[in-house]
């Protein structure tokens, strides 16, 4: 009879040290040991230092074909912006790096290298790929919502009109970033607003739209003038990875 197996992996404390052991699970009830390994990329000493990991290198995307097509975007406007974005991968592997040798036992709320480095990831982490998911919803050629997305946006917000007036409230109401995102919890469209890169999200959301309102973005070309960079914004959006976006997330319902 053919015995059906699962990878286990499982793990005990010896002296300072986790041990991490890998294995297969025999379905039946069986566990036989393939190895125990004591790898040092997967060690934490119990005061939390020389933790390291095995994540991988956050790199920066080249987007220079945009420049050019993105009517209403200069390209020292763009070049600008993608400098500010490389900035921030280069940012979110500092930190990680940091974090990984980090002494544990200095965590402090008031101040202590390991919590500031906790406290700011994320700044540097979502700051760098929701420049990625804004420079990828970006066309310089015509594009319109359909199908699936199209049929949600107006379900969720009444119109494709009203949609756009709600992005533009978000947009006007504070720096940072409108997402259009769909919720794992009940499968509705929302624009949700995030202040700065972090402060905002909601659980459970798979991006759909990354629309960024920081200044950073626009005061090249336009100056204080919000409201005429936001129209640009919404010309350029392409619909088209918005729809792609859309489709992943109804996969993964």
């Amino acid at each position: 009879m053919r015995i059906l197996k699962k990878l286990a992996v499982w793990a005990f404390f010896s002296g300072s040290i986790f041990v991490f052991c890998f294995g297969t699970l025999d379905l039946r009830g069986g566990l036989n040991l393939l190895q125990i390994h004591q790898n040092s990329a997967l060690m934490a000493t119990a005061s939390g230092k020389n933790l390291r990991s095995e994540r991988m290198n956050h790199e920066a995307k080249n987007f220079d074909h945009l420049i050019g097509k993105v009517k209403g975007l200069s390209e020292k406007q763009l070049k600008a912006h993608f400098g500010l974005y490389q900035g921030y991968v280069k940012k979110a592997n500092e930190i990680e790096q940091k974090l990984a040798t980090a002494d544990r036992a200095t965590a402090n709320y008031s101040f202590g290298e390991v919590s500031e480095l906790m406290r700011r990831l994320a700044v540097a982490f979502n700051g760098a790929y929701l420049h990625q998911y804004y420079f990828e919803n970006l066309t310089g050629e015509a594009s319109q919502p359909s199908g699936d997305l199209k049929q949600m946006i107006e379900k969720n917000f009444g119109s494709m009109e009203k949609w756009t007036a709600d992005v533009k409230a978000g947009l006007t109401s504070a720096p940072g970033w409108v997402l259009l995102v769909r919720s794992r919890r009940d499968g509705a469209l929302r624009n949700i607003l995030i202040e700065e890169h972090h402060r905002g999200l909601l659980v459970d959301q798979d991006i759909i739209l990354a629309m960024d309102g920081w200044e950073h973005a626009y005061m090249i070309d336009y100056g204080t003038a919000k409201p005429d960079y936001s129209n640009t914004l919404l010309a350029a959006i392409d619909w088209k990875v918005a729809g792609q976006r859309l489709e992943q997330s109804l996969k993964s319902k």
